[in-house]
């Protein structure tokens, strides 16, 4: 855009306006903690100007500084032609009220298990306080371990993934929740990393996309690495590998409790005699289910 066309957007409410008419205009795909140009343009642009995320009102007639407007419209631009997920331009994504770092070695954080941790996975645990183990597989940011530790204040939490990159990651987020002594970190392929250790919860989002949904994922989802998205012909190659190798790493009341996308139909027609309970969720009961130790196949 042009100088003179910048020097025309003086307030936020201008800048506000200008980016959902471009995220619009450029068909952008939302699925990285919104779901319309309103709501993205309104964070990337109170996040840039270290503004509360939820207070946009009072700011709308306010005017930026000439950095400020140039950085805005840096951002803008970026997200349109770069398709860049806005997670990966703030570097930053929430959970509930769960801040965590991110960039493009590790997935954006959205998984619904979080909302499940938010409330101690009431009423399938009945007592928090006594999880003294919980195993993250595929803890990509580390932010289902981070949530657990919260969620369990007694437990001890393992958090696995097979990527370093995503693993340094994940050691800033512990860092920043100052969990060190309760989250240990290890890269491994699932279960490798663990020998005999069993626990009272293991939690997973593993990868879950098909082929052919790879095969048409917008750009957005394309920064995002293939290893935390990929999962085979069918997208249950790492589910499958997860139910074959939990019963070993679980105590004997213990729960599994597993992220699987959209593919609740083709998993209960793999495991047609295993009694898969179905969670609850703000998306529906399709997503999420849960096994106890008992029931895996």
């Amino acid at each position: 855009m042009t100088d003179q066309a910048g020097n025309e957007l003086l307030t936020l409410r201008d800048l506000l306006r200008f980016a959902v008419s471009r995220f619009n205009e450029a068909k952008l795909f939302f699925g990285h903690g919104s779901d319309n140009a309103w709501d993205e343009a309104a964070y990337l642009l109170l996040h840039h100007l270290h503004l509360p995320l939820d207070r946009l009102e009072p700011f709308l007639d306010a005017r930026l500084t000439s950095d400020e407007r140039a950085g805005a419209l840096r951002l803008i631009d970026r997200r349109v032609s770069e398709r860049l997920p806005a997670a990966y331009l703030s570097n930053e994504a929430w959970l509930g009220e769960h801040r965590f770092y991110v960039d493009e070695r590790v997935i954006v954080p959205r998984s619904f298990i979080a909302e499940l941790l938010h409330e101690q996975l009431a009423p399938w645990i009945d007592e928090p306080d006594a999880i003294g183990g919980v195993l993250d597989l595929c803890t990509g940011s580390g932010c289902l371990a981070i949530i657990a530790a919260h969620a369990f204040p007694a437990a001890s939490v393992d958090a696995v993934d097979v990527s370093a990159d995503a693993l340094a990651v994940a050691r800033r987020n512990v860092a920043d929740y100052e969990l060190g002594d309760r989250v240990r970190l290890l890269q491994g392929d699932l279960f490798a990393s663990l020998g005999g250790r069993r626990y009272d919860l293991i939690i997973a989002n593993p990868p879950y996309v098909s082929a052919a949904s790879m095969a048409s994922l917008p750009r957005e989802y394309r920064h995002e690495p293939e290893l935390a998205l990929a999962s085979g012909e069918d997208g249950l190659e790492l589910t499958r590998a997860i139910l074959g190798g939990a019963r070993q790493h679980l105590e004997a009341r213990g729960l599994l409790v597993v992220e699987i996308g959209h593919n609740r139909a083709a998993l209960e027609a793999a495991f047609p005699d295993t009694p898969f309970t179905w969670l609850d969720t703000s998306a529906g009961d399709h997503y999420v289910f849960l096994l106890h130790r008992d029931e895996l196949p």
